[in-house]
């Protein structure tokens, strides 16, 4: 890193600190030459994730459009929407892949979802699994039923 004020290009990191929410990381150094102090801020980089819808086409993957249909299956639910999605993208991005089916991100949401609300599991399942009857409706609860007994 090339201090700012004397164009030395060695220098010694004296404290590190994480900002999760704008992913980067801002380090207080010092130059070796002239011991001056000064900030740096580097930015860690993402591979965006690609969504392949179910028709086909292909879209960014956005937090937002999770966000949101995790809010409606949640609402009035003691489940922190904001929480699950979070830990969704972290776990897309962790995993590093460039693709990622709208199946396999609808049973991500899922398995979430069943772990912290059954409620907000089915509200969000009979959307996502397009459930077309009452019978499809019943064989999913009777499924958590028997899953919260055992």
């Amino acid at each position: 890193m090339k201090c700012p004020h004397c164009g030395c290009l060695e220098s010694k990191v004296i404290d590190s600190r994480q900002n999760i929410e704008s992913n980067n990381i801002r380090r207080r150094r010092e130059c070796m030459a002239c011991q001056k102090r000064f900030t740096t801020f580097e930015v860690v980089e993402s591979v965006q994730t690609i969504v392949i819808k179910k028709n086909g086409t292909k879209q960014l993957f956005d937090r937002q459009k999770l966000l949101t249909g995790l809010m409606k299956a949640c609402e009035k639910r003691p489940v922190n929407a904001e929480k699950i999605a979070a830990e969704i993208e972290a776990e897309l991005h962790n995993s590093l892949r460039q693709e990622v089916t709208s199946g396999d991100l609808g049973e991500m949401v899922m398995r979430k979802l069943k772990e912290v609300d059954d409620v907000a599991y089915v509200r969000f399942a009979s959307v996502y699994r397009e459930f077309k009857d009452i019978e499809t409706f019943i064989k999913e609860l009777n499924e958590i039923k028997k899953t919260n007994v055992d």
